[in-house]
C-alpha cells in the first residue's frame, strides 16, 4: 500500500465528512484512510457519520476511538502506529483535498518511494476571502539529509494539511513524550527523518488548509499536556507566545538528542519569516499588539533580523489587511514564496 491518509479527528463531524468526500481517486486499492477520534463531545455524531459514509463508499476506512483525550501530539503518534502505507499523509479534519490532484500526488509518491519526507504545497482561504498558494520553490527539488534541510523545512512543515512522511523511516522516533503539548510533533518527526534521509519538494497544490484558528476557534488545549500551555476556544496572547516558544523547545530537544547546533540558526530563520507570528495578534487591538511584540522580543528573542521590525511596523501602522494582501501579490507574481 502506497499511502495512508491519516486524520486526527476532534469535534468537527461535518468538516470530517467534507474531507472524506474530497478524496477523488479512481482506484482505491493503493491507499487507506485512518481516523482517530480523540474523545470529543461530538464522538457519537462523528461515529455515526463516518460509518454512514463508509457504508456508501468503496474506500478502505479504518475508524478508531481513543479511550481518553490524547491531545494533538499523541494522536499524531497513535495514527502512525495504526497506519500501514509506505507514506502517511496527514490531514486536519477541517482540511480537504484540491480537486483532481490526489491521483497525481500518488504517482509522485510512487516515483519517489525511497524519500523520507515530502514537503508539499497547499492552498488556504485567506480571512479576506482570496485563495493563497503556499509554494516554496519554483519546481520539484531533492534535499540532501542534514541540518540545512531541517531548517528549510521547519516552519514550512507546521501546517498539517498534506504533511507526508515515510512511515518506516519515522517509526524509530515515535517515543517523543518530551515534546508532548507543543503541537509540533510532526515538525519533530520531519526533522529526525530529514537529518538522515533524502527528502523532496512537491509543487503540486495537494490540499486546502482551513486554518480554523483564524476564526478564533482553535480546538487545542483539551488534553492534560496541552492545558499546561493553551486555553481552548480563542487566540489569546498567551497561546500565541507559548506556541512560538514551542518551536525553540523542539529545536533544543533535537539539538541535545542529536548533538547538533540548530536552535540559534532556527531562531534567525524564523525571525526572517516572522510575519505570521506577528500578524496573528494584530486584530486583537493596538495595545495588545504592542505588549505582544514586546513579549516576542523579550521571551522568544524573535527580533533577530531587520525583517522582524519591518513586519512589526508595517502591521502597527497599516493593520493586517494591507501587508497581508501585499505578501499575497508578491507570491502570486513570483509563483512561489521568496527565499529571504
Amino acid at each position: 500500500m502506497i499511502l495512508s491518509i491519516a486524520i486526527p479527528s476532534f469535534d468537527r463531524p461535518d468538516e470530517l465528512i467534507r474531507l472524506l468526500t474530497s478524496i477523488d481517486l479512481k482506484n482505491y486499492s493503493d491507499f487507506e484512510v485512518v481516523i482517530c477520534e480523540d474523545f470529543s463531545r461530538s464522538r457519537s455524531e462523528i461515529r455515526s457519520k463516518v460509518h454512514s459514509f463508509k457504508d456508501k463508499s468503496s474506500m478502505q476506512i479504518n475508524y478508531f476511538e481513543n479511550e481518553k483525550n490524547l491531545g494533538y501530539d499523541r494522536n499524531i503518534i497513535e495514527l502512525l502506529f495504526k497506519c500501514k502505507g509506505k507514506f502517511v499523509m496527514f490531514m486536519g479534519d477541517d482540511d480537504y483535498f484540491n480537486k483532481g490532484i490526489l491521483e497525481k500526488y500518488l504517482h509522485f509518491l510512487r516515483e519517489n518511494i525511497d524519500k523520507g519526507y515530502v514537503l508539499r504545497s497547499y492552498l488556504s482561504k485567506n480571512p479576506e476571502g482570496y485563495t493563497e498558494e503556499f509554494k516554496y520553490l519554483k519546481e520539484e527539488k531533492i534535499f540532501e539529509p542534514g541540518i540545512e534541510t531541517v531548517i528549510f523545512n521547519f516552519k514550512r512543515s507546521v501546517s498539517l494539511a498534506g504533511f507526508t512522511i515515510s512511515r518506516e523511516k519515522t517509526l524509530p522516533f515515535l517515543k517523543c513524550s518530551e515534546i508532548e503539548g507543543t503541537l509540533l510533533t510532526q515538525v519533530y518527526l520531519m526533522s529526525e527523518v530529514c537529518l538522515r534521509y533524502e527528502s523532496i519538494y512537491c509543487p503540486l497544490l495537494t490540499s486546502f488548509a482551513h486554518q480554523s484558528y483564524r476564526n478564533n476557534n482553535p480546538k487545542f488545549g483539551n488534553s492534560e499536556q496541552e492545558k499546561k500551555r493553551y486555553t481552548p476556544g480563542s487566540i489569546t496572547q498567551e497561546n500565541s507566545i507559548n506556541f512560538t516558544k514551542s518551536y525553540f523547545e523542539v529545536a533544543n530537544f533535537l539539538e541535545v538528542k542529536n548533538n547538533i547546533l540548530i536552535e540559534a540558526r532556527l531562531r534567525k530563520e524564523l525571525s526572517k519569516y516572522s510575519y505570521p507570528f506577528l500578524s496573528i495578534q494584530r486584530n486583537q487591538g493596538f495595545k495588545n499588539f504592542i505588549s505582544y511584540t514586546k513579549r516576542l522580543e523579550d521571551e522568544c528573542k524573535l527580533n533577530e533580523t531587520w525583517h522582524y521590525y519591518f513586519y512589526k511596523f508595517s502591521l502597527l501602522f497599516f493593520g493586517e489587511k494591507f501587508p497581508s494582501f501585499l505578501i499575497f501579490l508578491i507570491k502570486k507574481y513570483l509563483g512561489y514564496s521568496p527565499r529571504l
